[in-house]
Parts: C-alpha cells; sequence; structure tokens
C-alpha cells in the first residue's frame, strides 16, 4: 500500500483554488478531500526513483478555512478505495487546513518572511547550538494558541537547504554511499544525496505541519546550491574545472524545480508550463528534468525562476538573484536583460491594481553603508578601474569576503532603484513598497530617500530584512555589521567609494530599525492601504521551553518609523510597546 514519504505542503492559495504537494513511496494517485466537499486528484510522477505529485484543488470558497485530508489510491483501484495518510491518526497538531484569499480588500493579510534555515536538531531536548528554531517555534506557538493570528503567507526567502554544510546526520547517510573523503566531502554530490536534505529539514513535525497549513513562496540563494553561488566568472570558471561541480549543479536546479520552484506557480501557469506537462506525461521523467537543468545552468535564459503572485491588492514579484546573473567583468549584471526586462513589465503592469508591492530578493538591495560601499568599490577594482594587479586582490577578496550583492553590480543596483522610484510615483502609487530579503544573517528596517530635485515617492519605500529563521552569526561579525551603519563606518565608506571613482548612488538612506541578532521572523500585515511590521524573535526559556518574542512593532504606512533604532531592546520596545509571549 503507497505511503506518504514527504508533505503535504500546502502552496499555492487564492480565493477559489490551492495546490498540494507531497512525496509518495511508491506510484499512486493523490487525493486531497476538504470537509467543505471540494477536491482534487493527481497522478503521481517519476523522477531519479521518487514519486512526486502537485494536486490542485479547486471548488473552495473566498474568505473561508476548510479542513483537508490526503489520500493514495493505486493505479487502477476505485477512487477513495485507498487509505487516509494525512492527518496521522496520533497527530498531537491541529488540523491541516486551506484558508482561502478574503473577498475583500481590507481584511489583513499577514506575510511571514525570513531566510536562512539549518534543520532543527532531530531531538528538540538536545542542545542546540544555534539556540531555537524560529519556524519550529512558530509552528509549536501556533499549535497551542487556536486564536492566536497565523500567517496567511510564509515567504522562505533562501537557503531552505544547505548543501554545502550539512549535519552529522546527513554525512552519516552520505558516507553510507561513497568516500566522504574525497571531493565534494560531505557537501552534497547529487539529486538522490539533495532529497535526504529535505528530508531533513521538512520532516521535522513542527515544520511539516505548519507547511501543511500555511501556505508558502520560496526562491533559492547560494546555499540552496553552495555558497557564493554565481559570485563571478573567475569563481564560475573554478568552479565547472572540479570534476564533482556538474552533478552538483544538476541535482540542486532539479530538486529546486521539484521541490520548491513548481509550487510556486498558479494552476494556470502548471497548465501553460510544457516541461511540466512533459514531465507527468512520461513513466520515468528524469532525463526530462535533467535536461531542463543542463540547459538552464549553461543559458540562464532557458529557465525563469522569477515569478509574481497576486494576493488581492497585493502584488508580490519574487526575484532570482543567482541564477540569471552576467558574469562577463565588463558587463556584469544581476539579472540578464530578459529578466531585467520582465522584472519591469511585472513591476509596472496594472500599477492602480495593487495597494502594496512586495519584492522578494534573497539578497537585500539596502545594505549597512560600509558594505555597499565595499562592494561598490570592489566591483571597481576587479573590472580594472585601477588597473590589473588591484583586480586580481580584488577578486581574491570578493570570493572570501561574499561581495556579491546588488552593490557589487553597480548597474543592476542603480535599474532596481530607478524601477522602485518609478513604481512609488505619482497619483497611483500603492501605499508601500517592500524589498524583503535574508541572507545577512541578521534583520534590520531601512528606509532609502532620493537625492536632488526628483519628485518625492508617494510611496512609503522600505527594504525589509530579515535573517536567519536558524542558523548563527559570529560575534565579530556582529560587530561589523554595526560598525557598517554607524557614522564612521559611513565615512570610511566614502573614502573606498573615492578610491574606486564610484559614482554617487541616487539614493541615500538611513537605519530605522536594528540590526538584531538571533533566530527571527518578520510579519508584514497588510489592510487596505495600512502596513503593520512585527519582529519575532525564538527565545529558550529558563524552563528548558521555548517561545516567539516580539520584539519590534512599527506602523509603516502611516508614518516614518518610530523612535530612533537601536538592539531589541531599546528602540524594539519604544515602537512595539510591550513584548509579548
Amino acid at each position: 500500500m503507497a505511503g506518504l514519504r514527504l508533505g503535504p505542503l500546502l502552496r499555492y492559495v487564492d480565493a477559489q483554488s490551492a495546490t498540494v504537494w507531497v512525496e509518495t513511496d511508491e506510484p499512486c494517485v493523490v487525493h486531497i478531500r476538504c470537509d467543505d466537499g471540494s477536491a482534487g486528484s493527481q497522478q503521481t510522477w517519476q523522477v531519479a526513483g521518487h514519486h512526486y505529485a502537485l494536486v490542485p484543488v479547486t471548488g473552495l470558497t473566498p474568505g473561508t478555512e476548510t479542513p483537508y485530508q490526503v489520500l493514495l489510491d493505486e493505479p487502477g483501484a476505485p477512487s477513495g478505495s485507498g487509505g487516509t495518510v494525512w492527518p496521522p491518526p496520533d497527530s498531537r497538531f491541529p488540523a491541516s487546513t486551506i484558508r482561502t484569499l478574503p473577498a475583500s480588500a481590507d481584511e489583513p493579510l499577514r506575510f511571514a518572511f525570513g531566510s536562512c534555515r539549518w534543520s532543527a536538531t532531530p531531538s528538540k531536548a538536545a542542545h542546540d547550538p544555534v539556540g531555537p528554531d524560529a519556524l519550529d517555534t512558530l509552528a509549536a506557538t501556533l499549535a497551542a494558541d487556536a486564536g492566536r493570528p497565523r500567517p496567511d503567507v510564509l515567504l522562505l526567502l533562501g537557503d531552505q537547504v544547505y548543501a554545502d554544510q550539512t549535519s552529522e546526520a546527513t554525512a552519516r547517510v552520505l558516507a553510507a554511499r561513497r568516500d566522504i573523503g574525497e571531493p565534494p566531502w560531505k557537501q552534497v554530490a547529487d539529486y538522490e544525496e539533495y532529497t535526504h536534505l529535505y528530508y531533513e529539514s521538512w520532516l521535522d513535525p513542527e515544520v511539516r505541519w505548519l507547511l501543511s497549513t500555511v501556505p508558502s513562496c520560496m526562491i533559492f540563494d547560494d546555499h540552496d546550491v553552495i555558497d557564493d553561488w554565481n559570485t563571478s566568472a573567475a569563481w564560475l570558471a573554478r568552479m565547472r574545472a572540479t570534476p564533482w561541480w556538474r552533478e552538483r549543479i544538476l541535482g540542486g536546479l532539479m530538486s529546486y524545480w521539484v521541490h520548491q520552484h513548481l509550487g510556486n506557480l498558479s494552476p494556470a501557469e502548471l497548465a501553460a508550463d510544457e516541461l511540466y506537462a512533459r514531465v507527468r506525461a512520461l513513466p520515468d521523467a528524469t532525463e526530462a528534468v535533467r535536461e531542463f537543468a543542463a540547459d538552464a545552468d549553461a543559458d540562464p535564459a532557458c529557465a525563469r525562476w522569477s515569478y509574481r503572485r497576486d494576493f488581492g491588492r497585493v502584488r508580490l514579484v519574487m526575484i532570482d538573484t543567482r541564477a540569471t546573473r552576467v558574469l562577463d567583468e565588463s558587463n556584469r549584471a544581476m539579472l540578464d536583460k530578459t529578466e531585467g526586462e520582465w522584472l519591469r513589465q511585472t513591476v509596472l503592469e496594472g500599477r492602480d491594481g495593487y495597494d502594496h508591492l512586495l519584492l522578494g530578493s534573497s539578497l537585500p538591495w539596502l545594505l549597512p553603508h560600509l558594505i555597499h560601499a565595499a562592494e561598490g568599490w570592489n566591483a571597481a577594482l576587479c573590472a580594472g578601474e585601477r588597473g590589473p594587479r588591484w583586480a586580481r586582490r580584488s577578486e581574491f577578496l570578493r570570493q572570501r569576503a561574499d561581495l556579491e550583492h546588488w552593490a557589487a553590480f553597480p548597474g543592476s543596483f542603480a535599474a532596481l532603484t530607478e524601477l522602485i522610484a518609478e513604481a512609488a510615483a505619482g497619483t497611483d502609487a500603492p501605499a508601500t513598497v517592500c524589498v524583503l530579503s535574508g541572507d545577512v544573517h541578521h534583520a534590520y528596517v531601512a528606509e532609502p530617500h532620493w537625492r536632488g530635485a526628483a519628485p518625492r515617492p508617494g510611496s512609503r519605500v522600505l527594504q525589509l530584512t530579515c535573517s536567519p529563521v536558524h542558523n548563527s552569526i559570529p560575534g565579530s561579525l556582529q560587530a561589523g555589521f554595526r560598525f557598517g551603519w554607524s557614522r564612521p563606518g559611513r565615512w570610511l565608506g566614502k573614502l573606498l567609494a573615492r578610491h574606486g571613482r564610484l559614482t554617487r548612488p541616487a539614493v541615500k538612506w538611513r537605519r530605522t530599525g536594528g540590526p538584531w541578532f538571533g533566530n527571527q521572523l518578520m510579519t508584514l500585515t497588510l489592510a487596505g492601504r495600512t502596513a503593520r511590521l512585527a519582529l519575532d524573535q525564538a527565545r529558550r526559556e529558563k524552563s528548558g521551553g521555548v517561545r516567539l518574542v516580539t520584539v519590534w512593532r512599527a506602523a509603516l504606512s502611516d508614518a516614518r518609523v518610530a523612535g530612533k533604532s537601536g538592539d531589541a531592546g531599546s528602540a524594539g520596545r519604544r515602537a512595539a510597546g510591550t513584548e509579548r509571549p
């Protein structure tokens, strides 16, 4: 009898439909049955000996919430003859539900977001060296308190799995397959090893339940493949010269397409996807997905990982900041021409149809001032601004110090800044334009101001950065980030900009919240043209339990963020009032 190997993950949800992703342990027909009578079914499809389904559920009612079950039938068996595999009979969690989007734009929508999650320790009693997992803690909190508002959408902004920094448990699995004394050592090598990363991450009981009941949107960052992925042409040439890189990148792109990307798409987009149609029609789609991954690696124009989601009058545009980079030193760009044109059209199309614009970018647009200047300075020197000797040294520094954010692609930074200004201008501008990011293992809020005599944007424009969900940052880097925001750090940044002969950016910005360090999630609550932001951190109690503590809260659309920023205990509580459990 077929069983459920991974999932269910509730992925796409709108007012009347949803998709549910599962992996089963053998071929079967997957049924999703809701208590309100809505349903969906799909035959599994196969990649590398694994069986998957992404089941569309239709007939849902706007603004409602209904429990659902997952049933599996043997191929050719009468519908419904198989058993219920979700929820488990001994589940300690509430029923998994599908909550559709509300019919009214004035009803609040809650977007929780963050990035960078190592898998939690298998035993919650075991010592966790990086502290409690914010996603685990959110799930436990919601399960224990039915009255607590839960997110309507979970935005996972990169590093959902760490292919290059595996746990000891994963290393033992890898050692049973191959000699981990040889490259790529304890890093994952191929598709099969990637599947184990998803088991380790998504079979965590709290996270499994959370992903079954809160819709999720995902985008990759570097650790989903490898640290510094596509930093530069020199980096890529070095990686392609290794004997193990090809299987790593193919396994990474294949597994991302299967486990993360497909669920980002609407039922209509899935129906129009030629590769997805081929995969479902083939008895074994391994080679089809592998060929797609090889083409996407060789020519980024062959795949689009960016996507758009509209939640009523909120538009989310998730931007791929990794796979479509142009790495030629004389023409470096975060997005290639086709991707840049798509982004511009997607942001500006029907602008009067949304009240809030969310730009999901795993990498922050606005960084601490010193880091921004250092990345621009480094990019200029790598391009030869101060001669070949400086260029060689700067390439070494770029790779060692991870200098590859938007600021390291000055033309792309300027283009994104211009696009945001255009989206935020005019009488029909949205109330807020927020860039949601992660990557940098701390959280902060930054607010730009356009220079010169240009009209002030009609929208509130903000950089909202939240990371990590479950990871760590050394004390030396914490001090470095604080210094990067400081007045001396800004002064040093100006010296670097002068040495690199950098053009002054069109915006200046100030930090209006943070920096905060710890395992954390931000929640953006949007209702009509109002916006509120909260930062929750996972804290361990003396009793041994964990809880979410709100360390900062502010209204974003009504006035400037309140108070001067500081740590979680100063500006945070001035803006938020008292902490809540």
